[in-house]
């Protein structure tokens, strides 16, 4: 299953920069592993924002959310997702 993900990251101002850094270090990490992996298909910073646009590819919206449980950054963010699905009028003959 395909999803849309917005994510939007919210750091406390007060946050210790060193935590700060570890934390962004560890999501770095986990997202090209993901990636690499296949199941973080497309990521895009949103200009601007301190955000992205993603695309997922997981078997179920449990494992989306788990996935997304997993990230470093998961408690500062506010997320935004869709379920996708073929258009009948792509050209693509999958979804890639």
């Amino acid at each position: 299953m395909l999803f849309h993900v917005k994510m939007t990251v919210k750091l406390p101002l007060d946050m210790p920069a060193d935590t700060a850094a570890a934390l962004k270090a560890n999501e770095k990490a986990l997202a090209q592993r993901l990636q690499q992996e296949g199941t973080w298909r497309h990521l895009w910073r949103i200009a601007g924002h301190y955000a992205n646009y993603s695309v997922f590819d997981v078997p179920s919206v449990e494992a989306l959310h788990d996935t997304l449980m997993q990230l470093p950054l998961f408690p500062y963010m506010d997320i935004e997702i869709d379920g996708l699905c073929r258009h009948p009028s792509s050209i693509h003959a999958d979804d890639r």
